[in-house]
């Protein structure tokens, strides 16, 4: 499967989106926070990142479904091999808080499973990206693209553990207390994931309920990383379903051994 242009345009189209974030993000007039269902936060950069990304994907792949969180969710995408995964705003309470941690995602399902992920970082202009097959990279700002790892660290007295910033869970909190974790971090958005593929953790546990647009474009970064990603009951995370909510909650780590259990 050669996705060159999926993963060419989708980048392109996560810096642009990137871009406008950072122009309403430097702007308090632009900064605009209104409340969706479920108080889910909602800015203008959200919207603005949004009508970038979408326009651009249904300009270069009409045939493509696409399901993004600002999007009204057209059923029809159930039928199509293809669909686009988007977040144009991952980490929006990150984005409030002005604290940097929040991303744009951009993935490509095919059958239900992620098959490229994009992921940039506005504030510091990074770039993560990853297809099946070919691997997982990591762009600095001005710099050429380099392929990304997970460790072989499986020490669990030396492991790294990243969690949510906005999302505490008891669950992680039993499990740092039952392992004695002294080596964690918090932080936003699907930045947690990137620290795994990129090396600089070894262990990502989310017990509380995401999108599909939260991980897609992660799982595959992670992936393509060697990492393992699997939801809590150890079964295969999908897309393009009907029930775009991922309940079960999901684990990334670098090696089965890092496994950890209640």
């Amino acid at each position: 499967m050669d996705l060159t242009k999926e993963l060419e345009i989708a980048k392109d189209l996560a810096v642009k989106a990137g871009e406008a974030i950072m122009e309403v993000y430097a702007d308090e007039e632009k900064f605009n926070v209104t409340y969706k269902e479920g108080h889910m936060p909602l800015t203008n950069a959200d919207r603005a990142a949004n009508a970038i990304i979408v326009k651009g994907l249904k300009e270069n792949f009409p045939d493509y479904a696409i399901l993004s969180e600002e999007e009204k969710d057209d059923k029809v995408r159930l039928s199509n091999d293809y669909c686009f995964v988007v977040d144009p705003l991952d980490g929006t309470k990150e984005f409030i808080k002005r604290n940097g941690q929040f991303t744009v995602n951009i993935a490509l399902s095919y059958q239900h499973k992620s098959v490229m992920g994009v992921i940039y970082v506005p504030v510091t202009e990074e770039l993560y990206f990853a297809a099946k097959g070919v691997g997982a990279f990591y762009q600095a700002k001005g710099k050429e693209p380099e392929k990304i790892h997970v460790t072989e660290e499986t020490d669990l007295t030396k492991v790294r553990l990243v969690m949510s910033s906005s999302h505490g869970a008891p669950e992680m909190d039993q499990l740092i207390e039952k392992y004695g974790f002294k080596n964690f971090v918090a932080m936003g958005s699907s930045l947690k994931g990137c620290l795994v593929a990129k090396g600089e953790a070894e262990i990502y546990y989310r017990h509380n309920p995401t999108m599909e647009w939260d991980t897609a474009a992660m799982q595959c970064i992670v992936e393509e990383a060697g990492a393992i990603f699997r939801q809590m009951d150890d079964t295969e995370m999908l897309y393009n379903r009907e029930d775009s909510l991922n309940a079960k909650g999901f684990y990334i780590i670098n090696d089965e051994k890092c496994k950890l259990s209640l």
